[in-house]
């Protein structure tokens, strides 16, 4: 049984629902884990298909793929895309300039991550556990609305992060995002295998379900997070790659507009286009094992969540 089905958060409230619910979940079967697939952001460029490859108009429609995790006793988010602090601009440097007037970023309450968490009938206190493929602003920006997590990294980027040299870093990166944070867990690009990729699969306080995959090359520190459930995994690449095209294991393709972004954000080319490369092979060897999306996908975002994309 899923968290929405036993709503731990009531628990802060009665000793009898507590008792009761706790036993409701010991004593029935599901699935450890739920996924729910949320956009938490909307960029939308001018150039339309050469940027997402299906857009019809003058302006692309590049989503912000985050995931919102029911276990059996927390919630957990992959990711929080912006935050509300973004949206309300509360400080003139909290977003970079550069960046967000390229994107033609689009910010809304109804998209940040804890409205989508409170629609769905929990509360902020109920997400426990935050795990970022990396530190971009549009990927950290909504850390605090959720003062009580526990935020989980690799190493080498919240390092990157914090030493940030040169104006593409300078940009990217905005300590005023998570400056008040008090709780971070910290992985170094060591672990078991999985499907030919290195994980680290004891991330401290979460299932064996969910796991950090190293793939470095965007950022120095950037990791995918896979995710089992119903007997399959799902692996939000992050910005490993941007379009589902890089991925065709028979005519691989990237719009235009996406290979140039890619290619002024990454910090280590050579890395990146390994990583791509190991991920088409996954998807080639492991396809009905595993599936593989980008953060910034939006055809990707809609068919996980059986929609139709719009632009």
């Amino acid at each position: 049984m899923p968290f929405s089905a036993i709503r731990l958060y009531n628990c802060y409230t009665t000793t009898s629902v507590v008792t009761f619910e706790t036993t409701f979940y010991i004593q029935c079967q599901g699935p450890r884990v739920r996924i729910h697939h949320l956009n938490c952001g909307s960029h939308c460029p001018v150039g339309g298909f050469l940027f997402d490859g299906s857009s019809k108009g003058l302006l692309a429609n590049i989503c912000t793929h985050c995931l919102l995790v029911e276990t059996a006793d927390c919630l957990v988010l992959v990711d929080t895309g912006y935050g509300l602090k973004d949206v309300m601009r509360t400080s003139a440097g909290r977003l970079p300039l550069t960046w967000p007037l390229i994107l033609n970023t689009r910010l809304r309450e109804q998209d940040t991550a804890i409205h989508q968490v409170k629609a769905l009938g929990f509360s902020a206190r109920d997400v426990r556990h935050i795990v970022l493929t990396h530190l971009d602003f549009d990927h950290a920006g909504g850390i605090a609305d959720f003062p009580e997590a526990t935020i989980h990294v690799m190493s080498g980027e919240r390092q990157a992060a914090e030493t940030a040299r040169g104006f593409v870093a300078r940009q990217r990166y905005r300590p005023s995002m998570w400056k008040d944070v008090t709780d971070w867990r910290m992985y170094e690009a060591e672990g078991e295998a999985w499907f030919g990729f290195r994980s680290v699969r004891d991330l401290r306080g979460l299932p064996p379900e969910i796991l950090m995959v190293p793939l470095p090359g965007h950022t120095f520190g950037h990791a995918g997070v896979a995710i089992k459930s119903d007997g399959r995994w799902i692996l939000n690449a992050g910005d490993s790659f941007m379009h589902d095209g890089q991925l065709d294991v028979v005519h691989p393709h990237c719009p235009v507009g996406i290979e140039v972004y890619q290619a002024i954000m990454s910090t280590d080319r050579r890395a990146r286009l390994d990583n791509i490369e190991r991920l088409r092979e996954l998807k080639r060897n492991h396809g009905s094992d595993v599936s593989i999306f980008a953060s910034h996908d939006g055809v990707q975002l809609a068919a996980m969540r059986g929609t139709t994309p719009s632009g």
